[in-house]
């Protein structure tokens, strides 16, 4: 007991050192979303109190700690392995991890207008957060961030490749975050679209959930070492289509198991019930993380 409280003891100062850099990306992160909005986000949180916007904002600044600690955890290496101690090597790790969640910053400003612009391209995201001050829109937004955060994430983890393969598989994890809104959306028997732009925040949350959810599972066919382009593709698309299935049969045994008495699909987009759109994205999420653990 005190040998291991005298470890946490030595540990914790330089554990301050990651905790002063997350809040400096941030601080850089509200800084370049600034640069690239053309409307004022301090006035729309504070003056107008939009909540569309928070939620998009949320979900920014959660995909950028999840890139930060993407670059810090890097298994076989990094400042964990290194047991976090105050060498030449543990502040080369800090000055990676820095640069790369800087780069990440960019990465993730960059890639969600890429997703919006593919996924959401019935309207105007902007309009719909901004003058419809849309909560539904926003919850989408926060996914779609935290859901590029987790491929980032990933793409940089591991050992073994070089910039050409982080990007290459984070455009793969990208095209599967797209892939499955398709797929989302042709397998549930209303418009999203429609129903996210008549400002339904249950079809918007539902929706998140999925996104966070195939994030996840992104994230676990991007992660770990590079040992070559067949074999890292081969598993990529392999757990990336088993993801897909595995979604896609919770979310219809869920209909079943926790709503009996009710289609989920009518609570959404009719009666646009935001518990259960709450429930369905906790599930999927809880099911895609235990697919991570159990892999």
């Amino acid at each position: 007991m005190g040998d291991a409280f005298i470890d946490a003891l030595e540990l914790f100062p330089r554990g301050l050192v990651y905790v002063g850099m997350s809040l400096v990306l941030l601080v850089l992160a509200k800084a370049v979303q600034d640069l690239v909005t053309p409307y004022k986000i301090s006035e729309q949180l504070t003056q107008r109190d939009n909540i569309a916007l928070s939620l998009s904002i949320s979900g920014y600044y959660l995909g950028v700690i999840i890139v930060f600690l993407g670059a810090v955890f890097q298994p076989g290496e990094g400042p964990v392995a290194e047991g976090l101690g105050f060498t030449s090597d543990y502040w080369e790790d800090v000055l990676r991890v820095f640069l790369y969640s800087l780069v990440g910053i960019g990465v993730l400003n960059v890639a969600r207008i890429v997703v919006d612009k593919v996924m959401l391209r019935q309207f105007d995201t902007e309009k719909e957060i901004i003058t419809d001050q849309n909560a539904g829109t926003g919850a989408v937004e926060f996914a779609v961030y935290v859901a590029i955060g987790l491929i980032i994430a990933g793409s940089i983890s591991g050992e073994g490749g070089g910039p050409e393969h982080s990007l290459a598989f984070l455009g793969l994890g990208l095209v599967t975050l797209i892939l499955y809104t398709l797929f989302y959306e042709l397998t549930t028997p209303y418009k999203i679209h429609e129903e996210i732009e008549r400002d339904n925040v249950a079809v918007g949350v539902a929706l998140g959930g999925n996104l966070i959810a195939v994030g996840i599972v992104a994230f676990k066919a991007i992660a770990g070492d590079f040992v070559g382009w067949e074999e890292g593709i081969a598993s990529f698309v392999t757990f990336a289509l088993a993801g897909f299935a595995l979604l896609f049969v919770v979310r219809r045994v869920t209909d079943f198991v926790l709503f009996p008495s009710a289609k989920v699909s009518d609570e959404l987009a009719v009666d646009q019930n935001l518990g259960v759109a709450f429930i369905m994205a906790a599930v999927v999420i809880s099911v895609s993380g235990i697919l991570f653990f159990s892999v």
